[in-house]
């Protein structure tokens, strides 16, 4: 007899589960706690390890790039809050950086396992993202092992591309805003139509859009 255990794990375009939380900073509703904002929450495997200080280092040196998008930031472990806050100070008093996001102690793993971000056969979060938007919907996830550290300026580069795919209605391609073949040019969705064919012939024509073809065409945008 075999017995199955399914996890369920989130998956984009779902809503950020409603949970309270302990952190740095006190108890949290999330994701009412920020309702209508960005958020980016990232779980790191421990306090105190090599990997995850860079990260954090990484991370709040980049707060104000992330707040000027309109999103905040919130770190999760299974670890509990006096690490955090133990951690939280050597930074400080050691590399000179005050973690000014909060951060989550999970320390039972319940938002942990909701979210997907405990590896199979692991006790420690796996470095896991999850780009949240104003309606608290879960936009972009983004998962590395344990041993190896994430970059945290393409986790800025997604913020904002999401962010200007939704006011522009585009899409983005790779390495976005320098790509090796239309640069920081944003890519026009393909027609669907004969009559949007058309469109897109006329409009490269008027010089409002530059294309390879009718199904590949991008612009730039202000």
């Amino acid at each position: 007899m075999y017995i199955f255990l399914v996890i369920k794990m989130v998956v984009i375009g779902e809503k950020f589960p409603e949970v309270k939380v302990k952190t740095t900073k006190g108890e949290m509703n999330l994701p009412d706690e920020f309702k209508g904002k960005w958020f980016v929450l990232f779980s790191h495997p421990a306090d105190f390890t090599p990997v995850c200080t860079t990260e954090f280092y990484g991370f709040q040196i980049r707060y104000e790039k992330f707040k000027e998008l309109g999103a905040e930031l919130i770190g999760l472990s299974v670890d509990q809050v006096f690490s955090h806050l133990k951690w939280i100070e050597w930074i400080k008093e050691n590399l000179d950086v005050e973690i000014k996001f909060p951060v989550i102690a999970d320390d039972r793993g319940d938002l942990a396992e909701k979210l997907g971000m405990i590896p199979q056969g692991a006790t420690i979060t796996a470095r896991a993202v999850f780009i949240v938007d104003p309606e608290a919907t879960i936009r972009a996830i983004i998962y590395y092992p344990a041993e190896v550290g994430r970059d945290i300026d393409e986790i800025l580069r997604a913020l904002k591309a999401l962010q200007i795919s939704d006011k522009h209605k585009v899409a983005l391609p790779h390495k976005w805003p320098e790509n090796e073949l239309i640069k920081d040019h944003v890519i026009v969705p393909p027609a669907s139509t004969t009559e949007q064919i058309k469109e897109r012939r006329e409009a490269k024509e008027r010089g409002e859009i530059e294309c390879f073809d009718w199904w590949m065409c991008h612009k730039k945008i202000e």
